[in-house]
């Protein structure tokens, strides 16, 4: 680090991506991006008026997409904040809505901590129970707000919504702050509760369902006022957050959900496939409900697995962490990638 350094973030512990190597060709199973193309109409918008119109600004309230947001879950646009991806979102709240504190599990999302390091703030960490489960009961009455992922990542478990529901009414003064990245693959969103609850912020991404990781592009759904703190720090930071060419994917993206709610159904389909073969060979799956599975072998440890499988061209996530060294994170591709990752697990076991 330089000299100049600002003191406060000489001790940052920056977020760690999903590898990209470039040596070689890998199967990607590594970053929970998905196995399928945008559709046609998302793709259509990559084209010579548009890239020329990339000389103008985009528009800095975002006004088209936000509208079919709102209709897509039921809200007004002014319930709607767009960003630079969730996690852009997610720094927006911190920085809003965290004045000192602010809890969160013990294994979950890694930028929680990063942002926590990054403004000065006191982390209330909390354990996940000894089978990974979260439970609502150990937030309730902790005096600030809290983040928290469902599904989580990486152990992919859900909280029903009714879980969600009786955090909100346990303290009406504190703000919950939920990121529901994954909440396409097979959980139900808590986007209406924010109709009766102004305590809570709900977080979602078209990275993973919508597949638009590469486009940088999320959203924030809560009450009015919410929504208006977050564009009051957006509009002193950067107004045109989300170029034109991502506004337009995003767009069409919703005009053709459809497409997008087949693709995540087959990839349910597929990591349940996954999920019985891999048990059939003697791993412990948790019960995800996500775009991935977390899984261990009494066998074989996380770390050898997850080089082993690099070895023979396959990227895991793998996670150096006292409670979830022994795991893996398998993000579920197209059932011919899955194919090749059996194949290839078969043969580590075997050896």
């Amino acid at each position: 680090m330089s000299r100049f350094l600002n003191l406060r973030y000489k001790k940052l512990t920056p977020y760690t991506p999903g590898e990209q190597p470039q040596d070689r060709r890998y199967i990607k199973l590594n970053t929970n991006e998905s196995p399928y193309p945008p559709s046609e109409g998302v793709l259509t918008v990559l084209n010579r008026q548009a890239g020329e119109e990339l000389r103008l600004y985009s528009d800095p309230e975002a006004s088209e997409l936000k509208k079919k947001l709102a209709a897509r879950y039921g809200v007004a646009p002014e319930n709607v904040f767009v960003s630079n991806g969730s996690d852009e979102a997610l720094n927006f709240a911190f920085m809003a809505f965290v004045p000192e504190r602010i809890a969160f599990a013990d294994i979950t999302y890694g930028f929680y901590q990063v942002f926590s390091e990054l403004y000065g703030l006191q982390t209330q960490i909390i354990p996940l129970r000894e089978d990974f489960s979260l439970a609502v009961e150990d937030y309730e009455h902790i005096g600030c707000p809290c983040v928290i992922a469902n599904p989580n990542a990486p152990t992919g478990l859900l909280l029903p919504v009714s879980h969600i529901e009786r955090l909100l009414q346990s303290d009406p003064n504190r703000l919950v702050i939920l990121d529901e990245a994954y909440i396409d693959f097979g959980g139900t969103t808590a986007i209406p509760l924010i109709q009766r609850y102004d305590n809570l912020l709900v977080i979602q991404t078209c990275s993973k369902s919508r597949s638009l990781a590469g486009a940088r592009l999320g959203y924030a759904i809560g009450c009015k006022s919410l929504i208006q703190d977050l564009e009051t720090l957006r509009f002193s930071t950067n107004p045109y957050n989300v170029n034109r060419l991502t506004l337009k994917m995003g767009c069409r993206a919703l005009e053709e959900q459809d497409y997008y709610d087949e693709n995540c159904l087959r990839i349910i389909e597929t990591r349940e496939y996954t999920r019985s073969k891999l048990e059939n060979m003697g791993f412990r799956c948790l019960d995800s409900k996500t775009n991935f599975l977390f899984a261990e072998h009494p066998s074989v440890s996380g770390e050898r697995m997850y080089q082993e499988l690099k070895d023979r061209g396959i990227l895991v996530r793998h996670f150096d962490r006292p409670r979830i060294r022994s795991f893996i994170r398998i993000t579920i591709g197209n059932r011919k990638e899955m194919e090749e990752f059996l194949r290839q697990v078969e043969a580590i076991l075997a050896d």
